[in-house]
Order: C-alpha cells, then structure tokens, then sequence
C-alpha cells in the first residue's frame, strides 16, 4: 500500500510538472524575444496605416480642377493632376523637330512605309494642319502598342495619300485631351499645388509617344518637364504619366533619365504592378508591395470602386492608384461631381486604415524605406536610433514612421533628438505580436534619435 501510494504520488508529481513544462514552454514561445528590445523599422505605410492610396487624374481638364479639387480640398485629400503642358498659355507648343515637311510629304508618294521611316512619318502627321492628321497619328500608334505593325504602316500610307490630295479634314468633334475650354493658367496650378496637390508631366500634347521618333519624343518629355520646373519649381518634375498609359519599352527607357517616377512603371523587385486593363487580383501577391491601378469609368458603379477600398484594407501591401479623365461632361470617361464627393467620402471615412498621399510622395516614402539604414544601441533606460541614407534627401522629404519595440513595463516614453524634444507629449504604447512598440514620425534627414523612458 505504501510502494503504490509513494508510486501515485510520483506520478502525479510528474504530471504536474510535465504541464508546468508546457505552460512555461508555452508562455517563453508567446513572450516577445529580448532581442526585439530596440528593433526599429520603417512602416511599411506613413502613420501605420494598412494601405496606401493616391488620387490621380490625368489631362489637365478644367472640371478636374473646378468641381473635383474643392471636394477633395473640403475632405483634406491631396490629389495628382498630370497636366498637358502645351494646353498652358505662356509653354512650348507642339511642334514637329526633323527634315522638311515638303520632301518627307514627297517621300511618301514614292516609298511606302516602313521601319526606317514608321516614326518619322507618325511624328510630323499630327503636325500638318488637321484635327484628321492628329485621329491618324493615333489611330497608328495604338495599333504599334497592339503589335499590329503591319497595319500602323498600312494606316501611316492612307493619311498621307490623303494629304496629297487635301484630303485631311478638320472635325468639329472635341477630342478630350485638347478641349478648348481648358484654360487654366500657371497661375491657377501654383495656387493648386499650394493647397497640397501633385502637378506632374502629361507630356506637352499627349501625343502617341510608341510611335515618336527620338528628337520629338524627347521633346514632349523634356519640354513638358522644364515648362512645369519654371513655373512650379523643381519638386513638381518628380513624377509623370507618358499618355494612353503606354508601357512601350523604348519609351519607358527615355522617360526614366529624365522623371524619377512614373505612373506608367515602377520595375522593382519588392513590387508587383497591375494595370488597369487587368483583372489579377491584388491579394494574391506576396510581394512586399502591390501598385494596383484603377480607372473608374463612366459605367464604373460605386460598389465596384468601393470594393477596391476594402480590399486595401483587408491587405497590408497594396497601393491603390485611382485613375480618373473626364467630370461633370468634360473629358474622357466622365464621372460625375456627385459620384466623386460620394467615393472621395467613402476614402475619408476609412482614414484610420488609409494613407491618402500624392503619387511622388507615396513613391518617395517606399523609397526611402528601402534605402534608410537603422542601428541602434540599448541601455536599461533608454534606445539610440541612428539612421542613414543613401538618397539625395532634398528630393526624398517626405516624413517617416518608425516603429521602436521596447520593455513591456516602458509606460512613459519621450523622444527626443539630439537633446530635443520632439514631442510634447510622451508616445502612445501598442502591442503587436512581436511586442511592445512605440511609433512615431521624424524626418528622414533624422539622423539620431533618443527614446528614454519617463520615471
């Protein structure tokens, strides 16, 4: 009796302290590692959010700017207006850079076109006169993009026949990207961007660029971005959208030497891009980011632009880049005020998960967290941060969020950089399941920072 009571008491014993095991077991592998103490990183999006989104709009309408921009002003949303530059009183005009217009018309009428004289030919067309010659040098370089090579030269022969003959007409429709009615002013785009707003590059004529040869396509590039760097200052060369949205290669090759960024590519290893003539769904990616664009159509319903919001929001990689032309009855694709006041609301409500920034100042801050080196020191009191960068940070600005794991008993903590107090107040706490963290935003030309905890 007493070997089986010694025996179960053994027993028990054993069980006890094989579940304690497991308990501690269980807890040590909960419990955030000491050595995420002072682990500091750069969020993926500014403040923590969970997405990024930056409200675009493309040709330089004046309804954009007249009916869109005040309710975007009203909700505090910053928005990108890509802007046809020649449309701007007081800025280099379209033209055609080349041989003379006679002996190439002249050309023509013996040599049919080709590849060695496709672009020259697609160049000058839209410069001879009508709004004709403009329909055809479109017309060609669509089929160009679609690889339909054959029948863009086949295209490039029937306009000049026809401008052999006089042929070419001039129609009274209006085509979206040149309305008359646009007649905002430099003036107008320094007070826009003063407000807060993006003015970027839309080329000087939105022309078909694919089918530009290279002193003319240079041109459009370059004349656009100088017109925009004397009158708005050099911040606003930063990024561009190359018209109809093309990813032609050529190009993408000239357009990245002279803009930073561009809405048409970003070719970057941490990044999937979808376009948006794509239906791939943005969740699916395991890339560090997602640059997901949109552009709500006339037929777009608000579900359909809604359910883009949310799927932001149910991710933690995605940059919703909305796309917008024609409002109120002008332009291309047109929506109306009331359709955006409705959706630009819809965005303003879900401020706590989204980051609603500019198209370069989303691009700048994905930059600089990829190229931001952090280190740190940690004592029982406090955590040095030092940070460096390799970019050119009178071009990279824009504001940081770090985020700082501390001691799980740190209730009170001040920043401070350089003996300066940053902040008023001490940080707010969080938890997540890495630990106890403290986030907060510095510029990135920071380069040390202290957090010390308050007694």
């Amino acid at each position: 009796m007493i070997f089986i009571k010694i025996f179960t008491q053994f027993m028990l014993t054993k069980k006890t302290f094989a579940g304690l095991g497991a308990i501690l077991l269980l807890i040590a592998c909960e419990a955030p590692s000491d050595k995420m103490i002072g682990r500091t990183e750069i969020t993926k999006w500014q403040g923590n959010k969970n997405a990024a989104i930056s409200i675009t709009f493309d040709d330089g309408i004046v309804n954009q700017l007249t009916v869109a921009r005040p309710i975007l002003n009203n909700l505090g949303l910053p928005a990108t207006f890509y802007v046809i530059t020649g449309k701007v009183e007081g800025s280099g005009q379209g033209k055609f850079i080349g041989r003379s217009r006679e002996d190439i018309i002249e050309e023509t009428a013996a040599i049919g076109t080709d590849a060695d004289n496709f672009f020259e030919r697609a160049s000058l067309i839209g410069f001879t006169g009508t709004t004709e010659g403009v329909d055809y040098h479109s017309r060609a370089g669509s089929l160009f993009e679609s690889g339909k090579i054959k029948e863009a030269y086949e295209v490039m022969d029937e306009a000049y026949r026809k401008l052999r003959k006089g042929e070419l007409k001039n129609s009274e429709e209006v085509v979206y990207h040149d309305n008359k009615i646009d007649t905002t002013t430099w003036n107008d785009y320094r007070a826009y961007a003063a407000e807060g707003h993006e003015i970027g590059s839309h080329t000087v004529t939105h022309a078909r660029l694919a089918v530009l040869d290279e002193p003319n396509l240079l041109y459009e590039l370059q004349q656009s971005k100088a017109d925009i760097q004397m009158n708005l200052g050099e911040k606003y060369t930063f990024s561009a959208e190359c018209p109809y949205g093309t990813e032609d290669e050529r190009v993408m090759e000239y357009a990245k030497t002279i803009y930073p960024a561009l809405r048409n590519r970003m070719p970057e290893p941490y990044m999937k891009e979808i376009n948006r003539s794509s239906d791939e769904s943005p969740g699916g990616s395991d890339k560090e980011y997602v640059q997901w664009q949109r552009g709500p159509l006339t037929n777009t319903g608000m579900e359909v632009m809604t359910s883009w919001i949310d799927t932001c929001i149910n991710n933690d990689n995605i940059w919703l880049v909305l796309v917008f032309h024609g409002v109120d009855g002008i332009g291309w694709e047109s929506k109306t005020g009331e359709e955006l006041l409705t959706y630009f609301k819809y965005i303003k409500e879900k401020d706590n998960d989204l980051w609603v920034a500019t198209f370069a100042d989303v691009t700048k801050y994905i930059r600089e967290r990829k190229n931001i080196e952090i280190s740190n020191t940690v004592t029982d009191n406090s955590i040095e941060i030092n940070l460096s960068s390799t970019l050119d940070l009178e071009v990279y600005d824009v504001p940081i969020t770090l985020k700082t794991y501390v001691p799980d008993n740190w209730e009170n903590i001040v920043l401070t950089e350089k003996s300066v107090q940053l902040n008023r107040s001490v940080l707010k706490i969080d938890k997540d399941a890495d630990g106890t963290y403290a986030a907060y935003t510095v510029s990135p030309r920071t380069s040390q920072l202290v957090l010390t905890r308050k007694h």
